[in-house]
């Protein structure tokens, strides 16, 4: 056994972090029900989303595989799927969904149940029932390996790519190379490194790929920008990225690989679906902070890596999100938000392998329990399905 953390094994064989109870909605409609369950249960997260129903084909299967995969996560040790009783995605297709995991797991219909407020208690009832269960497992030692971290950024300045983002290259290989799984996507912010990341593929198949992925992208980029109003809704970078020093999207999408270090590429990803094997892997998702950290819990990865330049306070609902900031203001400015200051590497005190040795040190703490900044302010906003235009 190599590394290690201490972990929550599940009766399918995965492993959790957390311990949590999950409300979700099987629809936008049963949000606000979802929203009071969890309010009047310590030991629960809800996912409040605006889908579920209106939606047709491709968008509509994206939706549905993605709550799936929520409530099949690692992290939640019991669901209580809450649904409205019309929609088109049925509160019972998400719950036969997420059975095979062998998880507590229980349905509220809330025109089955008379009324909101009886959908509450009914719900609440739930709830409690499964978190005094939860709360009797004790946490195990696991092999490092049963571990898959996401990498994603956002309020990147020119820090992130000289710092932050390569320092978490540098712990991403670690735990790869002990046969653990990093995410890497965002799309948009990868544009022009398709060529690189092609030549790191295991093999030709994956290579093509990952420049059909990023190909892809590229073409719905153009497809969307082709009839703005505003030249300013063309730029993939935001003023903010500018005003932190990055000159173009190219300079973004180099620095932005750089969070997936030099391992080998094992495989592509389709948004809402899980991971197949070990080793880095690439999402095929836009670069929207919410959309891409969604699809990447979704595949299953049980906490996220988060470098920024500029400092942003979000979360996700039972999923701890480590800040990294590769500048040492937004750090002294931002230190209740921020984890990690990367920026001691642009101040001479460390070097940039202590720094990426420090972040896989915190990892492996936080995998075994500790809480992130974003989790002990409540922070949960990074939850958001991804669309198909």
């Amino acid at each position: 056994m190599g590394d290690t953390f201490m972990g929550y094994r599940r009766k399918d064989g995965s492993v959790g972090i957390r311990n949590l109870i999950a409300i979700i909605p099987s629809v936008f409609c049963s949000s606000k029900v979802v929203e009071r369950i969890a309010c009047q249960v310590p030991g629960t997260v809800y996912f409040r989303h605006p889908v579920g129903c209106s939606q047709v084909g491709e968008d509509l299967e994206i939706t549905a595989k993605t709550l799936i995969q929520i409530g099949r996560h690692p992290n939640f040790a019991g669901v209580v799927v809450v649904g409205l009783g019309c929609e088109r995605f049925s509160p019972y297709e998400l719950v036969e969904g997420i059975s095979s995991t062998g998880k507590m797991l229980q349905t509220v219909v809330i025109q089955e149940a008379g009324d909101s407020l009886k959908a509450i208690e009914e719900g609440v009832r739930y709830a409690r029932e499964m978190q005094q269960i939860a709360s009797r497992q004790q946490r195990e030692e696991v092999d490092v390996s049963e571990l898959t971290i996401a990498l994603n950024c956002g309020g990147a300045d020119a820090t992130s790519g000289m710092v932050a983002n390569p320092a978490l290259g540098i712990a991403s290989d670690k735990l790869v190379a002990q046969g653990g799984s990093s995410i890497l996507s965002e799309l948009t912010e990868l544009l022009g490194t398709e060529h690189i990341l092609a030549r790191r593929a295991v093999n030709d198949q994956v290579a093509r790929e990952i420049k059909e992925a990023i190909y892809r992208m590229e073409e719905r980029l153009k497809n969307q920008t082709a009839n703005s109003s505003n030249p300013n809704r063309k730029h993939l970078i935001s003023k903010g990225n500018y005003d932190g020093g990055l000159s173009s999207v190219v300079e973004k999408s180099l620095g932005s690989m750089k969070k997936g270090g030099n391992a080998p590429v094992s495989g592509v990803i389709r948004y809402g679906e899980p991971l197949k094997g070990k080793g880095l892997f690439l999402l095929d998702s836009p670069g929207h902070d919410g959309e891409v950290a969604t699809g990447q819990v979704a595949a299953g990865a049980q906490m996220i890596l988060f470098p920024t330049g500029r400092g942003t306070p979000t979360g996700f609902p039972g999923v701890p999100v480590v800040k990294i900031t590769g500048n040492p203001k937004t750090y002294n400015k931002m230190n209740e938000n921020i984890d990690i200051n990367a920026g001691t590497v642009i101040t001479g005190e460390k070097t940039l392998e202590e720094v990426g040795e420090e972040i896989y040190q915190e990892i492996l703490d936080v995998a075994s329990g500790k809480m992130v900044k974003s989790e002990i302010l409540g922070h949960d906003e990074l939850f958001c399905i991804t669309r198909v235009p």
